[in-house]
């Protein structure tokens, strides 16, 4: 299941992300960030450290650098 979670991310940096530049507020961006997560931490918890930074993703919060701990 990991690897089917990884394709998807890579996927998306590859294929769609270039439709949506400069979006990301933080670095490294979001989909880095979901996909280190889940290298890192494991699945279950790198899926759900990568949704809740995607949801941070917006004006409301300040973004800037934010590596995966």
């Amino acid at each position: 299941m990991e690897i089917v979670i990884k394709s998807l991310i890579l996927f998306y940096q590859r294929y769609l992300a270039i439709y949506f530049p400069g979006e990301c507020r933080y670095y490294p961006s979001c989909s880095q960030y979901f996909l280190e997560a889940v290298e890192k931490k494991g699945l279950g918890k790198g899926i759900f450290m990568g949704i809740k930074r995607i949801l941070k993703c917006n004006p409301l919060f300040p973004g800037g650098y934010d590596p995966v701990r």
